[in-house]
């Protein structure tokens, strides 16, 4: 078996060598290695377990077996090893054409012409060389195995009892002891599967490093993960297919052949609405979500923080509020972005590193005169944050466990939401920096497994439902759920109180509050609203609310809105006049007539899923609501994802910073 990871490790040696630009240093150099090897067992360590199951039991069992089973072990070694050669031989050939390992454009070879495959292959990347080394590679590989298999051991016989009750003993031993080695190593040297290798997990040291962070990448791991993940539709249109998709969003001066559609959504500001703030806090609260906000679980007390901030005259908060992605990823990333991700995944994409679209949050901020400065709670190695957000504009960024320090309490996903807030409030109050600042922060605490000990900072089940004793009696029997109860008050907590010391440390503080995405932790279990499913509303709605000491809430005149308004809503309301921006959106100072994202569509009245075709009222009820099946707004959906699309495919359009 050990084959398998050496010849990854030798695989990854040829990749640096031939794509690597500059000498890494030793530690760098042996973490890749070191991660890689582990991330690789969760392919390699089938190796180990098809031996086991095909060649040492069958010859433990029959004695007739033993004979061919060296020659058996060879062949199924070699025909392995075979497959990593293919694997490898294909990605230095994508990576040569795409500056990237596999990732999801190989779903677009199916339909592509095999004849100008072959082409390319025989003439731009030595294809006969290719071939005429597989004999030569696949007879190391036997010589290899074959001298692993020469090598002496310690028969079985030997160490085990010769019979009776002992030697059954001792075979059920070995057996449950290989299969928990397979386990051990498929896990990636533990036998805790959250803690298993990733891409999300990569050290930030080998991460920093756009191609060693894509050689730690064993070749399967690469193809697995590329075609495990969605092909949008967007990226496999012609330029003249995608311009048919965008016209239901193009303004009426878009050209008609033009090669870059984003700057023709360029908006003109009407005049500043407050008066320009020092500082701008966007916070961005994991799993923030607008259910327990509503009236119908307010008397829960779970967001008790948040519904004090409300209730100051100069907050405006939106009960209807879309997010821009169903998780956490692609949220974040729209809401940066200035356009949607789409799942489209723009922060794992290597053009994403090198450039970035005009419409990026940061950026526009920055032609304001705004330093602006990214704080998340986790390591920048998630989603590759640490290459995505330099390039999209930011000027400074600071993960939890950095500023926090590595011995901070922290989830599997980031430092505890307080004490991450309470770090970067004590910073951002000390910074000696000039002129206005923005700052985005990105919190984590508000996530399954729900571990934290949050009796500890504060959360009395008996004293936050007090409104709601019966549910509270309930709850308090399962575990699970009063866990999962505490962490959304515990979350809103930390997010508030960094909120208001904001509000008191900087007075003229803008301030911005929602959440990535909704929460399905409620406990429609108990009956808290009649009923045991969430509305459609209430699956998918986030949070919002808006403070600024001069704003009022006919500035902001829509009823309902979404994460994408924030961003020229933010714009209109402190840029001068006339000052240009771009945003493909309508900004909260207008009344909107609808909101559209690529997975939901809502109205004044009625909300709907594009994913399931269902929609419903629009209307915040202790009942069930009627369901039915509509569809609307399905063009101005596609020609979003479309904008996105565009992008993917043309990266050249990107700027360079």
């Amino acid at each position: 078996m050990l084959l398998a990871p050496l010849a990854c490790a030798v695989f990854r040696a040829i990749f640096l060598w031939r794509y690597h630009t500059h000498a890494i240093p030793r530690r760098q150099l042996l973490t890749c290695f070191h991660y890689g090897f582990w991330w690789g067992m969760d392919f390699n360590a089938y190796v180990f377990l098809i031996l086991l199951l095909c060649v040492s039991l069958p010859s433990a069992i029959f004695p007739s077996v033993r004979p061919f089973a060296d020659g058996l072990r060879c062949a199924l070694v070699t025909a392995y090893l075979g497959i990593l050669y293919l694997a490898f031989i294909g990605k230095m050939i994508f990576y040569d054409h795409f500056h990237d390992t596999f990732n999801v454009t190989i779903h677009l070879g199916i339909h592509a012409d095999k004849k100008n495959f072959a082409d390319i292959f025989f003439h731009q990347h030595h294809g006969g060389l290719v071939l005429l080394g597989i004999p030569v590679y696949l007879a190391i590989c036997v010589l290899a195995a074959r001298a692993l298999l020469m090598l002496p051991h310690l028969p079985y016989d030997m160490i085990a009892p010769p019979d009776g009750a002992a030697r059954i003993a001792c075979n059920v031993l070995c057996f449950v002891s290989a299969i928990v080695l397979f386990y051990w190593l498929r896990y990636g040297g533990t036998l805790n599967h959250r803690k298993k290798p990733e891409w999300d997990e990569v050290p930030p040291l080998v991460k920093e490093d756009a191609v060693l962070a894509k050689a730690t990448i064993d070749d399967l791991i690469a193809l697995e993960l590329a075609w495990k993940k969605r092909v949008s539709d967007a990226t496999r249109h012609s330029d003249d297919e995608a311009r048919r998709y965008l016209a239901p969003i193009l303004p009426e001066n878009y050209p008609p052949h033009t090669d870059n559609p984003l700057p023709f959504f360029q908006q003109l500001a009407a005049g500043p609405r407050i008066a320009r703030p020092s500082h701008i806090f966007f916070l961005l609260g994991e799993s923030h979500a607008q259910a327990p906000l509503d009236p119908v679980y307010q008397r829960l007390g779970l967001m008790e923080a948040s519904l004090r901030f409300r209730a100051n005259p100069h907050t405006v908060s939106f009960p209807h509020f879309l997010s821009a992605g169903m998780i956490s990823q692609p949220s974040l990333v729209s809401l940066l972005s200035g356009i949607y991700d789409a799942d489209m995944e723009l922060n794992e994409n290597v053009s994403f590193w090198e450039g970035c679209l005009p419409s990026t949050l940061p950026i526009q901020l920055n032609k304001l005169g705004y330093r602006t400065e990214f704080w998340y709670g986790g390591g920048l190695n998630w989603g590759s944050l640490d290459h995505f957000v330099p390039k999209i504009g930011f000027d400074a960024w600071h993960a939890g466990p950095e500023i926090c320090g590595a011995d901070a309490p922290q989830t599997w996903l980031g430092v505890y939401d307080h004490i991450f807030l309470e770090e970067a409030a004590a910073r951002i109050k000390a910074s000696t920096e000039d002129g206005p600042v923005f700052h985005f922060l990105y919190t984590t605490s508000n996530h399954g497994p729900y571990h934290m000990p949050y009796e500890k900072y504060g959360f009395d089940l008996s004293r936050v439902m007090k409104d709601a004793p019966e549910v509270a009696r309930r709850i308090a029997g399962d575990k699970k759920t009063r866990r999962r109860m505490a962490s959304i008050w515990y979350a809103d907590q930390a997010l508030i109180r960094f909120a208001e010391r904001m509000k008191q440390d900087f007075p003229d503080s803008l301030i911005i509050i929602t959440g990535d995405h909704s929460f399905g932790a409620l406990p429609y279990e108990y009956d808290v609203a009649k009923r045991r499913e969430p509305t459609i509303r209430e699956a998918v709605l986030t949070s919002f609310a808006m403070y600024h000491r001069e704003l009022t809430p006919d500035m902001l005149p829509s009823k309902i809105g979404g994460h994408m308004n924030i961003l020229p809503t933010l714009l209109e309301l402190i840029a001068p006049q006339g000052f240009s921006y771009l945003s493909p959106f309508t900004p909260l100072t207008q009344p909107l007539s609808h909101v559209v994202t690529p997975y939901c569509w809502e109205t004044e009245d009625t909300i709907g899923d594009f994913r399931s075709g269902e929609a419903q009222p629009l209307k915040i009820t202790d009942g069930p609501l009627p369901t039915e099946h509509l569809v609307r707004f399905q063009e101005e959906r596609d020609a979003l994802c479309e904008l996105t699309g565009w992008y993917v495919r043309h990266p050249e359009l990107l700027e360079q910073r």
